[in-house]
């Protein structure tokens, strides 16, 4: 779909991959990856790519491309630590959210699991950049903690770029996971819609209302500009604008 490749997978089956780069597609991903060259050149450093919304998941049955079901990154997580709570080989640091919420998702997670299979938790500053001081400390404590299993949650992009310019760095992370939001849920910092709501595509209208002066411009501006794109694939006349010689249509990457 436009110039994302996303694989049919179910949730069962992405609960089993314990290595690789996972990321879980939303229309706002779909909208930057038109725009953000830096962001559509290190989209090939992800090994799975999931539908991570009721509203791509309605545009790919459309098209005629339809997978199975949405796997979100917020359901999927409590699977994934609920799954592996037995093996002991399996740890996970967080990285991300506001100073004190990683903290809190990891004494949830841990308490429900029955073990500390959450080793290590960070709070980077909005500021943080590559090749800062801040940076490198982040990067040792990450491997200071041993985890195999690495949640970033620093928004969409801005966490999937730090991961494809650091993976060489990590030394003991073999899964990567960016997804956003999951440690405020986890932490019980921000309240998830009912699943109806989800199921019928009207999440973000849940997000919107509850806090419109952060979310107006996301949901309002951006994201509708993904419709005309659709159009165009839907029609045959979408052109991947970053891909040379790319087909009508769109192509993989």
């Amino acid at each position: 779909m436009l110039n994302v490749y996303v694989d049919d997978l179910s949730m069962d089956e992405l609960v089993e991959i314990r290595e690789g780069a996972i990321a879980t597609l939303h229309v706002d991903m779909i909208v930057k990856l038109q725009k953000d060259r830096a962001f559509y050149d290190i989209w090939d450093n992800f090994d799975v790519v999931t539908c991570d919304s009721q509203f791509l998941y309605f545009a790919l049955k459309l098209l005629r491309r339809g997978v199975q079901q949405r796997v979100s990154g917020s359901d999927y997580f409590p699977r994934f630590y609920t799954r592996y709570a037995g093996d002991p080989s399996v740890t996970v640091f967080l990285c991300g959210a506001a100073p004190g919420i990683a903290d809190k998702a990891a004494a949830d997670i841990n308490a429900k699991v029955g073990r500390e299979i959450v080793v290590g938790t960070a709070s980077p500053s909005f500021e943080l950049a590559d090749g800062t001081a801040e940076d490198d400390a982040l990067v040792d404590q990450i491997n200071a903690s041993g985890a195999t299993a690495l949640l970033v949650a620093l928004g969409a992009g801005r966490q999937e770029k730090w991961i494809a310019s650091h993976r060489h760095r990590l030394t003991s992370v073999k899964l990567y996971l960016p997804l956003g939001g999951t440690i405020d849920y986890e932490a019980d910092a921000v309240r998830r819609p009912p699943a109806f709501i989800t199921n019928i595509g009207l999440e973000w209208f849940w997000r919107l209302a509850r806090e419109p002066r952060r979310r107006w411009r996301r949901y309002v501006i951006d994201e509708p500009k993904v419709i005309p794109y659709l159009v165009r694939d839907a029609f045959g006349r979408y052109r991947n604008p970053f891909a040379s010689g790319a087909r009508p249509g769109g192509s993989t990457v």
